[in-house]
């Protein structure tokens, strides 16, 4: 029998167990904390943290899946058992939900959603237009991995001008690729709204912070939905306070849940939301599991299996 762990938290097991059970009756299934089972067992692991060094506890492991796109929380673990393939979670609808979020904060920047809102609080009658045509207004992407080229693609569609900055340089009709250190600030200078879609890696930890702010024209606007180590905190509110910024979007954080005092929550230039811009179908990611699981056991190879030194 073939048997797969999940690293969850306990309370959140159910959510893979059970789909897992109904598609693949034949795997045995465990949940670390939960259940008792040899560690010498283990074939695969289902995770997205897991404590840093267990992984290199499980003698027999052959692969391990993550329940995100994101994979910094293994990345992180300097124990990580070398030569055991990390595979991230890659799904269409995952992409496209973020996509869409962030689409939508890029519209609702744009057209001053804000503005009116405060405006129908007040009961007063604001008629205004935004302060940019939209054929004038430049996205800038920092990320333009299957998330990023993909809200790059709406965006565009939607007549902004957009920009996008990665590793390595993207030939993609009607955006403009920026690549490597030497390219950044020219990015940035050319960025009104500025979307954070990276990998968290040791290259792109705390890229958010004053010395980027800075670059970014003044009354630039900040969207990070992507992890929130990106992001130096005090940076950003810093930049806002200064009004060199004139808002910011945050989806993740450095501490989540958010801690209740942190000044985030009631800063008026700063919209919170509780790291929703896409979350994963469990039931997708359980048949995404099974179904790499079963390519791996016939010898075939697997895919999307992160580059660690790259990181992602």
């Amino acid at each position: 029998m073939t048997m797969l762990l999940l690293a969850v938290p306990v309370t959140w097991a159910p959510l893979w167990t059970t789909p897992l059970g109904e598609i693949a009756p034949e795997l045995t299934l465990a949940v670390e904390g939960r259940d008792a089972y040899d560690k010498a067992e283990v074939d695969y692991v289902l995770s997205f943290r897991p404590a840093p060094g267990f992984l290199a506890t499980l003698p027999k492991l052959k692969a391990v899946f993550s329940l995100g796109a994101g994979v910094d929380g293994f990345l992180a673990d300097k124990d990580y058992p070398g030569g055991v393939p990390l595979v991230r979670f890659v799904d269409h609808t995952l992409s496209r939900e973020m996509a869409q979020f962030v689409v939508m904060h890029v519209l609702m920047h744009h057209r001053m959603a804000k503005f009116f809102e405060q405006a129908q609080r007040d009961g007063k009658w604001r008629q205004t237009i935004p302060p940019r045509r939209t054929e004038d207004t430049r996205v800038g992407i920092l990320g333009l991995g299957e998330i990023g080229m993909l809200a790059a693609r709406h965006l565009r569609d939607l007549d902004f001008q957009v920009l996008g900055w990665s590793r390595t340089k993207k030939h993609v009709d009607a955006i403009t690729s920026f690549a490597g250190d030497g390219e950044l600030e020219a990015f940035l200078g050319s960025t009104d709204i500025l979307v954070c879609l990276l990998p968290l890696t040791p290259q792109t930890r705390g890229i958010l912070n004053a010395r980027t702010f800075a670059k970014l024209p003044s009354g630039a606007y900040v969207i990070n939905v992507a992890r929130g180590g990106h992001l130096i905190e005090p940076d950003l509110i810093a930049a806002l306070d200064s009004g060199h910024l004139s808002g910011a979007v945050l989806d993740v954080f450095q501490t989540e849940p958010l801690p209740e005092d942190n000044p985030l929550w009631r800063h008026p230039k700063v919209t919170v939301t509780p790291h929703v811009g896409a979350i994963s179908d469990p039931r997708v990611a359980a048949q995404y599991v099974y179904d790499r699981i079963k390519r791996h056991t016939r010898g075939d190879a697997l895919d999307h299996v992160v580059d660690m030194a790259r990181g992602y």
